[in-house]
């Protein structure tokens, strides 16, 4: 009987002992814990900046980068249509491919000059601008079309000039925040910068 009460004292006082190392274990995996959760805020900085790397400003840019090639292959292209007495469709389709083939030219040249060989740079003109050039093309032409007499009006009338502008100005607007959108998830323009 005494026996019996001396092993459930020395099996309580291992439980005590037992109880302490295990506070102790749990104090030791708290402050671990509170190491992890600094190592979290500290991953977390970086994400912060990439993603604040998708601005308007970046945006902007790149979309007038767009902007100015596809501005200078259209106006070519109506030039070159209507000095040739050419119709509006074939005009237009030339417009549309010196649009695109400026636009691309820009981001070549830029990327070429930054080391990158002629292939390479194709790959990421053709990444970085086509939905770019696409989605700017299609509103301008489309306003252009949609536009009242624009289409019959001759490179000296004002209305020709205005409804290419104006279409200019809408399709920079509506681009901008594809333009971003891309950026933001590492498309488009964004593989440009890699080599700025």
């Amino acid at each position: 009987m005494g026996m019996n009460v001396m092993d459930h004292s020395s099996h309580h006082t291992g439980t005590g002992h037992d109880h302490t190392t295990g506070g102790h274990e749990t104090h030791g995996h708290g402050h671990g814990g509170h190491g992890h959760g600094g190592h979290g805020h500290g991953a977390h900085g970086p994400a912060g900046g990439s993603g604040h790397g998708a601005s308007w400003a970046t945006a902007v840019k790149a979309t007038l980068h767009c902007l100015t090639g596809c501005a200078i292959g259209e106006i070519l292209g109506m030039v070159i249509g209507t000095a040739l007495l050419w119709g509006n469709v074939p005009t237009m389709i030339l417009a549309i491919a010196l649009a695109f083939l400026f636009g691309y030219s820009f981001t070549l040249f830029a990327v070429v000059r930054a080391g990158l060989s002629l292939k390479a740079a194709v790959k990421v003109a053709l990444a970085a601008d086509t939905v770019s050039i696409a989605v700017m093309e299609l509103v301008d032409n489309a306003i252009i079309a949609l536009t009242p007499g624009a289409m019959d009006a001759h490179l000296s009338d004002g209305l020709f000039w205005s409804a290419l502008l104006g279409g200019f100005a809408v399709a920079f607007l509506i681009t901008t925040p594809v333009n971003k959108w891309m950026i933001g998830r590492g498309k488009g323009h964004a593989v440009v910068h890699a080599y700025h």
